[in-house]
């Protein structure tokens, strides 16, 4: 899997990247000093190639872009969150498998 799957989401431009997508989007919110994450992090690129052309990925780092993770009350990480037609309509807090996060990106497709 290549992380050019994978788009970077940040304060800056998590409105236009991921609340005005057309798409559904996929925002794993993370931070390089967790390990979780880190575990996480092969998952949810799988998820990007599975979905491909049907939902966007974003990854979205807590310690950089923590004004987006207040707003959405991101308290521990990984969090991941689907957003359709730019509301946030479910979450996943923790290390989950595969097959979770794939029923879990079902509820937007």
């Amino acid at each position: 899997m290549s992380s050019q799957l994978l788009g970077v989401a940040t304060d800056d431009n998590f409105e236009s990247e991921v609340l005005k997508s057309a798409d559904p989007v996929l925002v794993d919110f993370w931070a390089p000093w967790c390990g979780p994450c880190k575990a996480i992090g092969p998952i949810v690129e799988e998820i990007a190639g599975q979905f491909e052309g049907r939902l966007k990925v974003m990854k979205l780092n807590v310690d950089d872009s923590q004004k987006t993770a207040l707003k959405f009350a991101v308290r521990s990480i990984p969090t991941i969150i689907l957003f359709k037609d730019g509301q946030a309509i479910d979450t996943v807090v923790g290390l989950v498998p595969k097959a979770r996060l794939e029923e879990f990106v079902k509820k937007a497709l």
